[in-house]
C-alpha cells in the first residue's frame, strides 16, 4: 500500500491537468486573495490536493524544496522525489517551502532575494484547514480596489510587503482550493 501511494497520485492526464493547474497558480498570483480551484493531484497525507498540484506543476529537478516538520513524512518525501525529482533541502536553500504556517516559522529562515536578484526568493506553500473566511484586506497590483482574504497572521505579511521588491511569496492551500499573496500586496487587518 505504501509504495502504491508514492507511485500514484500524479496527474492522470499530465498535459491537460498541468496546464489547468499552471493557469490556477498564475491566476492566484495575478489576483491576490481570490480563491482558485486546483485539482488533479492525489498526494499522500498530509499534503493537500492543491499543494500536490502546485508541486507537480512548478517543481522539478532544479527546484529545491524545504518540507516543514508538519509535512515531513517518508511518503511525502518519496512522492515528491518520484513525481517531481525535486531535491529536499534546508530552509535557507529552498525555492519552495511546504508546511503549516506554524511549522514554517520563523519565516526569516527563507530567502527573500537580493537587491541585484530579488527573484531569488522562496515561495511558501502554506497548508491551512480553511481559506474561505477572510481575515485581511488586500490592495495593490492585480486588485481593483480591495480584496478580502484569509491569512494566518497579518503582521508577518505586512512586514514582508514592506521589504518589496525583496520578500517571499505565498500560496495558501486547503483541500482543492488555493489563493496567493505576492510580496507586492499591501496587507491590512479587516
Amino acid at each position: 500500500m505504501f509504495e502504491a501511494e508514492v507511485l500514484s497520485g500524479g496527474f492522470s492526464n499530465p498535459a491537460q491537468d498541468s496546464a489547468r493547474a499552471f493557469r490556477a497558480c498564475l491566476e492566484a498570483m495575478a489576483r491576490p486573495g481570490r480563491i482558485q480551484q486546483i485539482v488533479g493531484a492525489v498526494p499522500p497525507a498530509p499534503l493537500s490536493p492543491a499543494a500536490g498540484a502546485i508541486l507537480l506543476t512548478l517543481a522539478d529537478a532544479t527546484t529545491p524544496i524545504f518540507i516543514a516538520k508538519s509535512h515531513d513524512t517518508e511518503a511525502v518525501r518519496k512522492w515528491i522525489a518520484f513525481h517531481c525529482s525535486a531535491p529536499v533541502v534546508v530552509s535557507g536553500e529552498a525555492d519552495f517551502a511546504i508546511g503549516t504556517w506554524d511549522a514554517l516559522q520563523p519565516v526569516s529562515q527563507f530567502a527573500i532575494g537580493t537587491a541585484e536578484y530579488p527573484d531569488r526568493s522562496a515561495t511558501l506553500i502554506v497548508e491551512c484547514e480553511d481559506i474561505s473566511a477572510p481575515t485581511a484586506a488586500l490592495s495593490g497590483p492585480g486588485i481593483e480596489t480591495t480584496q478580502t482574504a484569509y491569512l494566518p497572521t497579518i503582521d508577518a505579511f505586512a512586514a514582508n510587503g514592506a521589504q518589496f521588491p525583496l520578500g517571499f511569496d505565498c500560496y495558501f492551500t486547503a483541500g482543492s482550493q488555493l489563493s496567493a499573496l505576492p510580496r507586492s500586496t499591501k496587507v491590512e487587518t479587516l
